[in-house]
């Protein structure tokens, strides 16, 4: 059996994402990048997001932040003010409203295990000492880049 991939341009992808998850249903997709690692691993998990019904601190949130479409953990709520960081970040927040917010990470598929995200509590504090527990994890498990990622799903039988 070959497994083929469909890859869309974002603005078409959540643009569809958006309309379905207002109607109700769970999205499902492959995120790239490692912003949020050590939760979730670009290109090798799979998340599913649903309707933001309510945005928590330490939701997993898609939101539309100027035009890109980014996936991080919500650091603090203030009125109709958000802001965000990747997991896997040691500085940098971004911040939106809540009406740029256009899902919420329901589970994360890690191959046949399914998780579901907590609020990161404890990963949340220890964002002083962040940067040396993501070089101990980069070290036990080394991310893939893109090329690698590609030629490890590329299979025929």
């Amino acid at each position: 059996m070959v497994t083929s991939r469909i890859v869309l341009p974002n603005e078409d992808f959540f643009a569809e994402a958006t309309c379905m998850m207002a109607e109700g249903k769970e999205v499902s997709f492959t995120p790239k990048g490692n912003s949020m690692l050590p939760f979730i691993r670009g290109g090798e998990d799979s998340v599913v997001v649903i309707s933001p019904d309510k945005i928590e601190v330490g939701d997993i949130v898609l939101a539309d932040v100027s035009g890109k479409y980014i996936m991080h953990r919500v650091f603090a709520v203030d009125g109709e003010n958000i802001v965000m960081m990747g997991d896997g970040n040691i500085k940098g927040k971004e911040k939106c409203r809540k009406s740029d917010v256009i899902g919420r990470v329901k589970e994360i598929h890690k191959g046949k295990k399914t998780v579901i995200p907590g609020k990161g509590r404890l990963w949340r504090r220890l964002l002083p000492i962040r940067r040396y527990l993501l070089w101990i994890y980069r070290k036990l498990w080394p991310v893939k880049t893109p090329k690698q990622q590609i030629e490890s799903s590329n299979y025929a039988e």
